[in-house]
């Protein structure tokens, strides 16, 4: 890895991870940055105090780690206010974290979604239903790993599952409802990191459970990146401004359709299915940045 220099001294790349929980991820991108001599600085959100007119995070370029959305929501917003480069900037992240804001820019996009209808009040919410037709998924437009998400089978479960709503949060009553796709027992996840689709996995359900979150034990296998594939992701991911994204789709009959795109995305599944070092591309694709 070639650094700046500056009269007879070398500066070595650098950059900050800034986190607020260590994972496998963040070890290995550390391990990768290390490998490459390139200087990384931890930031554990956790015990930063900002100030909004002054910057106490050193590098100008961030990685941005953190687990919890809105800390990673609002600190890179801060960051970004303060003069930092935040990779993913608060516009992807802003835009995948929200189901709803993603699968608007993806049809902006022109990138297939399924159907999805959305509704506010109860009687709303299961006309949109009876609209789709059963089987159909319930989601929250926030969350991850497929917390709070419901496959509603009939009009029973539908109303108990939504009358429960209407008493918990109110972005719990913005009902984001999307046809049930009729697919494999598996989905795609993909990884875009820089323009480039560098690795997929087919995500295979675990016994009796319909998603196919590998945090909920869903197996992970590699997938061939085909044209499709690769085409559909790079969309994905400029439909949202992301730089370093994860893209779920399906298979339907009528080819392949995406559903979510993921701003932290996890991969500790994917290397070893895949063989592919996610965690030395995204250092090489932090150094290139920094370059510039």
């Amino acid at each position: 890895m070639k650094s700046k220099k500056t009269g007879a001294s070398e500066i070595p790349p650098s950059f900050s991870i800034l986190f607020d929980l260590i994972r496998w991820e963040e070890k290995a991108i550390l391990d990768a940055a290390r490998s490459k001599g390139v200087s990384v600085s931890l930031v554990d959100l956790k015990e930063c105090v900002f100030d909004t007119l002054s910057s106490s995070v050193k590098e100008r370029l961030v990685l941005q780690r953190c687990a919890g959305h809105y800390r990673n929501l609002h600190s890179t917003a801060l960051l970004e206010s303060l003069g930092h480069r935040v990779v993913n900037s608060f516009h992807a992240t802003y835009i995948s974290s929200n189901k709803l804001f993603c699968t608007l820019a993806l049809i902006k996009k022109g990138v297939p979604t399924p159907k999805t209808k959305l509704a506010f009040s109860v009687d709303s919410a299961l006309e949109a239903i009876k609209q789709l037709g059963y089987p159909v998924v319930l989601k929250p437009v926030v969350g991850s790993w497929g917390r709070l998400s419901a496959l509603l089978s009939d009009e029973f479960s539908a109303k108990a599952l939504i009358e429960h709503r209407e008493y918990m949060y109110p972005v719990y009553q913005v009902y984001y409802i999307q046809e049930y796709v009729k697919r494999p027992p598996r989905d795609i996840r993909s990884f875009v990191v820089g323009g480039k689709t560098v690795a997929a996995i087919y995500r295979y359900s675990a016994p009796s459970e319909w998603r196919t979150n590998t945090a909920r034990g869903g197996k992970a296998e590699a997938c061939s990146i085909s044209d499709e594939l690769n085409e559909l992701s790079i969309k994905a991911a400029e439909a949202v401004g992301g730089e370093i994204v994860g893209v779920d789709l399906m298979e339907t009959n009528d080819g392949l359709v995406v559903h979510e795109v993921n701003a932290t995305t996890e991969f500790k599944n994917t290397v070893p299915a895949t063989g592919v070092d996610i965690p030395s591309l995204i250092v090489d694709y932090m150094v290139e940045l920094e370059k510039r």
